[in-house]
């Protein structure tokens, strides 16, 4: 990732600058994120979580202006994340970082309280405009997103909506875990519920995709997590 990005011609007075917040459970992209945004001269990390325990825990002793989070993560989910730092920080704005499909999740991260929406495959100068305009006061998202948005909301939902984009914030999320070749009982354990309400989500989630079987729920959320890794 290049992290070469224009900046305006502002003081670097450390007190002048905007502190960052990250979230995110790879500590190369944190790595990378602190680099990018500490030679910023109007911005500047002022502290990082690795997981959604972490950021809960150090978030409001941080004096942040901004929270930029990943939607995947180890031990929780971003959705459940931004939902718990807006009850906890609320005055802070939530940016979200992610390689996850934005026409499938977009509009879930605004839902949550989310302020912006900027994918990982996007360019460093693309994050820091993400990040300023957050900042600013506005909303972040990409043109094809804003598009989608539109239609969403013009329409209720978008003509020829994809079975899985029915799927509540948590189905969504048991659907990927799914995916990933995660099991109900380490599911159970991730989102700290019994083993019976995952199986409830899963026994919603074959009627909205339409599948008879345990086994064909399964070969759709693996097809559907392959899926997206190759775009």
């Amino acid at each position: 990732m290049s992290t070469e990005v224009q900046v305006p011609a502002k003081s670097a007075d450390s007190r002048l600058r905007k502190r960052i917040f990250l979230v995110d459970d790879h500590p190369l992209v944190r790595e990378w994120l602190t680099q990018l945004i500490d030679q910023q001269p109007d911005l500047t990390v002022c502290g990082e979580a690795g997981s959604a325990p972490e950021a809960l825990a150090a978030l409001g002793c941080a004096s942040a202006d901004l929270a930029v989070v990943d939607l995947s993560l180890e031990d929780s989910t971003g959705l459940e994340l931004i939902k718990g730092l807006q009850r906890l920080t609320p005055t802070v704005p939530v940016l979200v970082l992610s390689m996850h499909d934005e026409s499938l999740y977009a509009d879930r991260v605004f839902r949550a309280g989310a302020r912006g929406y900027v994918n990982k495959r996007e360019s460093a100068q693309r994050v820091v405009e993400a990040v300023r305009r957050v900042l600013d006061g506005k909303l972040y998202v990409s043109e094809r997103a804003a598009e989608t948005l539109a239609v969403q909301t013009a329409h209720g939902q978008l003509p020829g909506r994809a079975a899985v984009e029915r799927l509540s914030d948590r189905e969504l999320e048991v659907f990927e875990k799914l995916g990933q070749g995660i099991g109900t009982r380490q599911i159970a354990d991730d989102f700290c519920v019994s083993i019976k309400t995952v199986q409830a989500y899963c026994a919603r989630i074959k009627e909205k995709l339409n599948v008879g079987s345990a086994t064909e729920l399964l070969r759709e959320a693996v097809r559907w997590h392959d899926a997206k890794l190759s775009r």
